[in-house]
């Protein structure tokens, strides 16, 4: 099931804010731990994909025509930007912890790289490890955001499983209009690339260094621009 990485995350933050409200009261040094050792698994998961590379080159020249392209276009700042209109928006009408608690999960579970580039695999590959990886951390962030902000964190559940499966749903139909090499490809560089980013989300979690990691998906727009001209000059030289 092509959505089957969205739903699995759905299902993670409801049970993740079921837990938090039974446990309402959990150490920060327990938290950051926690933290920690997911970004490890995470990074893992990022550098794992990135080796999968069969053309380095590419991915090296993807990321920093995409990095060119995010920083040009802000990416990561207008995301930020959103995501504190929306909250102010719906933060000033709504009443309660219920919507605040929905408002601000939703901005945190749909608003990044992770579930972009997860959505895209699940699509492409059928392969639902990063939305699993996600789910993970998705579950425990909303444990401890529903401590704080009451079961409103349930509801964001809703949104990214639609935003998730629509990502997913959509990129199973660029196999229909792709030769099946140029597709084959794609998808082995875009994972690497991916998996690069996936792996700077890790270091973010274990507070390394700040990466703007949403100012890279260009990135991946730009492996299938170099791959595709890498397949056509092979047609014209065959």
């Amino acid at each position: 099931m092509v959505i089957l990485g969205a739903v699995v995350n759905g299902i993670c933050i409801i049970f993740g804010t079921l837990l938090g409200k039974l446990f309402s009261r959990i150490p920060e040094s327990m938290k950051g731990t926690i933290m920690h050792a997911i970004g490890l698994a995470v990074t893992v998961l990022g550098l794992q994909m990135a080796l999968k590379s069969e053309n380095f080159l590419v991915v090296i020249l993807s990321l920093v025509i995409g990095t060119v392209i995010g920083e040009w276009l802000q990416l990561e700042g207008k995301l930020k930007l959103l995501g504190d209109w929306l909250e102010n928006k719906v933060g000033s009408k709504g009443k309660g912890s219920i919507s605040e608690g929905f408002v601000t999960a939703t901005l945190i579970f749909a608003i990044g790289a992770m579930g972009i580039l997860g959505a895209l695999d699940s699509g492409i590959r059928g392969n639902h490890d990063i939305l699993f990886t996600k789910a993970i951390i998705d579950g425990f962030i909303s444990i401890i955001l529903t401590t704080t902000l009451g079961i409103g964190v349930v509801f964001s559940a809703i949104p990214v499983i639609l935003y998730e499966g629509g990502i997913a749903v959509f990129a199973t139909q660029i196999n229909s209009v792709v030769p099946k090499e140029l597709m084959n490809q794609f998808i082995v560089e875009m994972t690497a690339t991916g998996g690069i980013m996936i792996a700077a989300i890790g270091l973010n979690l274990l507070s390394i260094i700040k990466i703007k990691v949403a100012n890279l998906l260009p990135g991946i727009l730009v492996v299938g621009v170099i791959v595709s001209i890498i397949y056509g000059y092979g047609l014209l030289v065959n």
